[in-house]
């Protein structure tokens, strides 16, 4: 069985397309197709972990579909509906120096250029204009927040990401 700490979600089997087991895939990459660039996908079936392999895969209007290597039917097709797309985190792209995967940094602390400390980052998320930071502050902060959405802006907000001491340092006021 494969240890899902060294294992990334990167989408989700979706229901299935036709009666020869293509099916729907959801993809959590930044490019919806990239989920194809990783092989093999990592099925947790019933409690066991199984690799997959596609065989082949579309553009379908809005969606993404699937051939997966031993699902031949809509039978078989429905079996793995709904599990998530794993794969071995080492076959990640190493990035740029400035660059980090989100994974990397929920949990670290943000700390004002100032000094005040302003929570931990809880979650990463996408509005479009650019990249945002919930950070959950404190318990009992200053300012009386319980969280805080701070712009993910490189150079701009965020002014260094220091992974081994775990603290993102930002451009921010804290009564923000």
């Amino acid at each position: 069985m494969t240890n899902s700490e060294n294992t990334l979600v990167v989408g989700k089997i979706g229901a299935p397309h036709g009666v020869k087991g293509w099916v729907r895939i959801t993809s959590y990459t930044e490019k919806s197709d990239g989920i194809f660039d990783f092989s093999p996908w990592k099925l947790t079936l019933q409690g066991t972990v199984k690799e997959y392999k596609v065989i082949d895969w579309k553009h379908q209007n809005k969606h993404l579909l699937a051939r997966i290597e031993g699902v031949d039917t809509r039978d078989d097709a429905e079996l793995i509906k709904n599990a998530e797309i794993r794969v071995d985190e080492a076959l990640l792209p190493e990035l740029d120096k400035d660059e980090f995967y989100w994974r990397d940094l929920i949990g670290l602390s943000v700390v004002s250029d100032k000094g005040y400390n302003l929570g931990k980052v809880e979650q990463m998320f996408e509005t479009g204009a650019n990249d945002v930071m919930l950070v959950k502050a404190n318990v009992k902060d200053a300012f009386g927040m319980k969280q805080r959405m701070i712009p993910y802006l490189f150079d701009q907000v965020v002014k260094q990401v220091d992974l081994e001491s775990a603290v993102i340092t930002v451009d921010w006021d804290p009564s923000f």
